[in-house]
């Protein structure tokens, strides 16, 4: 190769290497495509593979995936006898005092709720008052346990959530049963999606799952109303099927936002929105929000895909964009509904729809 050659070469090398910083730092800033007029003939006569060192580190530093270790792997003795679930798996609850995973399933003839020991051992079943569980929480305070259970049913017990002693007592009942509403005082529910209860009493619940309401709401102990927020839309503090709610140790409300793709933060004093998260939901939009008990990476289970997202936790006082750490992909048809965290062993219970099963994955840490 004479010395013209060689130069030219080297230039159309640069020029493409150009070309793709280029092109990454513009997709990076969100332009969209047809904003994108750059020349790509000089990579033409370069060697696309030798770009390749150059072009994968773009992809990762852009991107909002950042996956470099496998964190939790499935364990295949929990349960103990898989076959006791014989319904469609919706929901799950860890007790963590008491070592006990809830477990709400949907089906005629069969028992709404199994309790099993985080070992994996079958203890009971109820099956009383209860028509379509979506939803379930469970409540550990120093003088008492409860589990809350969101109920989407049309019939006699729907459009309800219920509290439950460990036992299956029914204590209260929030909603009209059988009736669908958007009353305040005292509060209508219409297909409740999801429960989260603080220790101090305050509840949050996100309404509904398709039915007439798309809110927030925060009510106190004794069921009066704090704050609301939502109605059906795409805008900010708008929803479209708010899934799942969840809060954090800094005052944080998470919202999984299923039906725009993304999750929002609001906080949990004034109700203030303060940020949401949607490029890691481009494929499917989140259905469950939980964090871990380090609060150092949130969980969120994307049902048509058939994935389970481990997301990098923001810190204090920054919403920030989400970033994916890990994933667990299951199988074809598993279709993950709702998931809970054990505080104690910090293992992730996934609640599996087509499968008709719960999973329980744990930290290899």
């Amino acid at each position: 190769m004479g010395l013209r050659q060689c130069c030219r070469a080297r230039l159309l090398l640069l020029g493409g290497l150009a070309s793709l910083l280029l092109l990454a730092a513009l997709y990076g800033s969100g332009l969209p495509a047809q904003a994108l007029k750059i020349k790509s003939y000089s990579l033409k006569r370069t060697n696309v593979y030798s770009l390749s060192f150059v072009l994968k580190p773009l992809v990762m530093f852009f991107s909002p995936w950042r996956v470099e270790k496998q964190l939790y792997k499935l364990d295949l003795s929990w349960p103990k006898f898989p076959e006791l679930f014989t319904g469609q798996t919706f929901c799950v609850a860890v007790d963590n005092i008491h070592g006990l995973v809830y477990v709400g399933q949907r089906g005629d003839r069969v028992p709404k709720v199994l309790v099993f020991s985080e070992e994996g051992y079958f203890l009971q079943a109820w099956n009383t008052t209860l028509e379509m569980p979506h939803g379930i929480f469970a409540l550990n305070t120093a003088n008492d346990s409860s589990v809350w259970i969101t109920d989407v049913g049309t019939g006699e017990y729907g459009h309800t959530i219920k509290q439950y002693s460990p036992s299956g007592k029914l204590r209260q009942i929030i909603g009209t049963p059988g009736v669908a509403g958007s009353g305040t005082s005292p509060v209508q529910l219409d297909q409740p999606a999801e429960i989260f209860v603080e220790h101090t009493g305050d509840i949050y619940i996100v309404d509904g799952d398709g039915g007439m309401n798309n809110r927030l709401l925060k009510l106190t102990e004794d069921l009066k109303t704090l704050w609301l927020r939502g109605e059906n839309g795409s805008g900010v503090a708008q929803f479209r099927i708010p899934h799942s709610v969840t809060v954090d140790s800094f005052g944080r409300v998470w919202v999984a936002d299923r039906g725009n793709q993304r999750i929002q933060a609001f906080d949990k004093t004034t109700g203030e929105w303060l940020g949401s998260w949607s490029s890691c939901f481009v494929e499917d939009g989140p259905y469950s929000v939980r964090l871990t008990a380090d609060e150092k990476y949130m969980i969120v289970a994307q049902l048509n895909i058939d994935r389970v997202l481990i997301l990098a936790a923001p810190p204090v006082g920054s919403i920030g964009d989400c970033v994916v750490v890990d994933k667990i992909q299951l199988a074809a048809r598993v279709r993950p509904h709702l998931v809970d965290i054990s505080l104690k062993s910090g293992a992730i219970y996934v609640a599996e729809i087509g499968a008709q099963q719960v999973q329980k994955y744990v930290p290899l840490d």
